[in-house]
């Protein structure tokens, strides 16, 4: 592998979520097109981003740094499922299944940026 993040886990699980979001938010009203539709979609993209840039990074504190970022975009990706569950575009187990699969992935981010002390 020629990039370190490439054998991380967590960025194949963030990268999986990020396909799935992308085809979730194809079933939203499309006048959420460039307002909730998109703001979901580059909040999972940058995810997947944050922690391939962080992981490229010159030490383990940048590194760490990044992955604070993507941590506080998977919030931002479920505060997102909880405006689109409220306006009725995602039924409760829709909503359920994205929200245990974030709470699970932010929870690998914050044991990793732990593992990097």
């Amino acid at each position: 592998m020629a990039f370190r993040f490439e054998g991380l886990q967590i960025l194949h699980q963030a990268l999986q979520l990020s396909v799935e979001v992308n085809d979730l938010v194809k079933t939203f009203p499309s006048f959420e097109l460039y307002s909730l539709s998109s703001q979901i979609r580059r909040a999972s993209d940058s995810v997947v981003l944050n922690i391939a840039e962080g992981s490229t990074g010159q030490s383990t504190n940048e590194f760490r740094r990044f992955l604070r970022y993507a941590l506080r975009s998977g919030i931002e990706v479920v505060s997102c499922f909880f405006i689109a569950k409220e306006k009725g575009y995602l039924s409760t187990e829709v909503f359920r299944h994205f929200y245990d699969k974030y709470e699970q992935l932010c929870k690998m981010i914050t044991s990793f940026q732990k593992a990097l002390q």
